[in-house]
């Protein structure tokens, strides 16, 4: 192969040339098959090579690929907008159309802090979150991000939003278990306030299950609850960071609705086109939006490509599609067999710390020491290394984050296409049985080792 100029994630790393996908597989140029256990990073929700979304795809490419916002609206932009007003709970109607999490978690970021200028109150400029959390790359969505090492190279530019610690109940920072914690965690978010003052916070960003950075961490039963309770009480807004969780990845459109809250603002992503274009939205209700439509009429922010009608055209089908084979409604059950055949996994691995998730978002906190579990030492590159042998067996898993510091801790995501059958589920779990088992051989040598 000549000499390449793309740069990859790993610039001295040699990866393989797909060269097809159908279902939840995808075929390398060699002809070895990958079953893709994590829809890429969280994003396949429907799988591979899906005809209803190739047809309209072409239909759409037929007619007209682009046109600028600010000159044209397209039907595709407009019936998408409407079903995912008719989607969502509450009076969540609005959609500003983007091209990525990233750029959909910073429109959110916008809109919150335009709300309050434009009801003329300008002080609230700031947006709190957590650590451990991850809300994109751009500079806006990292300086809301609390991911240590995501954060690093860039500290110079970004703001200092992460305010509180996440709902981590499995290395909890108070040493505590839910219902009897009285939900500490959730209550550091009225200190933070208290400090910083609620006449300069606009809104709070949380993803309802944490990704990348934690490994599918699930809050217990009432911490959302406790979470918004305390963001209305002090004129905040509540943005959830729905990039990885929406579309129907946990079993309901949206993940918070498991809790029972509607968010003011929502950050859309990934499975909305399911990979087949690149599109994201920020979904606002008509709270926010009420003064904005009173006032300047206009929400200040947009891309070149933002509601495209060609992404437009195949978020739509992948709705479709969805809607037409129930895709959303049997996650659930999907969830729960893949979740106990996870934890079947328990007494034959040591090093499985934590089984955690929602529907089939699902994480494995990886451990050296399950008595007290001790996170191995970064230099084991645990994570790595489990994602390096499952992908030599042909399974494809998503590393992730974890650690109350965001920096010591593995944990790998496990998250399908969503239309996964119980037969390939089974598969994946024996492929990730395998991989488990070569890692404990050639790794563990015989025993936890906290420091090899």
């Amino acid at each position: 192969m000549n000499h390449s100029f793309l740069i990859k994630p790993a610039l001295d790393e040699s990866y393989p040339v797909i060269e097809y996908g159908k279902g939840i597989y995808l075929v390398d140029k060699e002809g070895k098959k990958y079953l893709d256990a994590s829809s890429g990073a969280v994003t396949a929700n429907i799988g591979h090579g899906v005809e209803e979304v190739i047809e309209a795809m072409h239909a759409q490419a037929q007619k007209v690929s682009f046109v600028y916002r600010s000159q044209f609206t397209s039907e595709p932009a407009e019936n998408l907008a409407r079903k995912i007003a008719s989607l969502t709970p509450g009076d969540l109607n609005w959609c500003f159309f983007v091209n990525s999490g990233s750029e959909a978690t910073e429109t959110a970021m916008k809109m919150a802090i335009q709300h309050w200028q434009e009801k003329g109150i300008h002080t609230k400029s700031k947006v709190l979150s957590r650590w451990v959390s991850y809300h994109g790359i751009t500079l806006g969505a990292l300086s809301m991000s609390g991911h240590p090492g995501r954060r690093a190279r860039f500290i110079p530019l970004l703001e200092d939003l992460p305010a509180i610690n996440p709902p981590y109940c499995f290395r909890c920072p108070y040493g505590l278990e839910a219902p009897e914690c009285e939900y500490k965690c959730a209550h550091e978010l009225e200190t933070a306030i208290a400090r910083i003052g609620a006449d300069k916070i606009a809104a709070f960003i949380a993803e309802p299950v944490i990704g990348a950075a934690g490994g599918a961490i699930t809050p217990p039963k009432d911490y959302y609850r406790i979470i918004k309770t305390i963001c209305e009480k002090n004129d905040i807004l509540f943005i959830a960071d729905e990039v990885m969780t929406g579309c129907g990845r946990t079993g309901t459109m949206l993940a918070t609705e498991h809790w029972g809250i509607i968010p003011d603002i929502v950050a859309l992503g990934k499975g909305m086109g399911a990979g087949y274009a690149p599109i994201a939205a920020a979904v606002a209700s008509e709270k926010v939006m009420e003064p904005i439509l009173k006032g300047s009429k206009a929400v200040m922010s947009g891309h070149t490509l933002s509601a495209n009608p060609q992404s437009c055209a195949v978020a739509l089908a992948v709705f479709e599609y969805m809607e037409k084979n129930n895709i959303i409604e049997n996650v659930e059950g999907k969830g729960v067999y893949l979740r106990n055949l996870l934890k079947k996994m328990n007494d034959r691995f040591p090093f499985i710390g934590n089984v955690r998730g929602k529907g089939l978002l699902l994480g494995i906190e990886i451990v050296a020491d399950r008595q007290t579990n001790t996170p191995f030492s970064r230099k084991k590159q645990a994570t790595s290394k489990i994602v390096s042998i499952a992908r030599e067996k042909g399974l494809l898993i998503y590393p992730a984050g974890a650690g109350i510091d965001g920096v010591n801790g593995d944990s790998i995501i496990i998250a399908p296409p969503l239309n996964i059958t119980k037969r390939e589920i089974e598969e994946l779990a024996a492929l990730l049985k395998d991989t488990f088992s070569s890692f404990e051989s050639l790794h563990m040598k015989g025993g936890s080792t906290v420091n090899g």
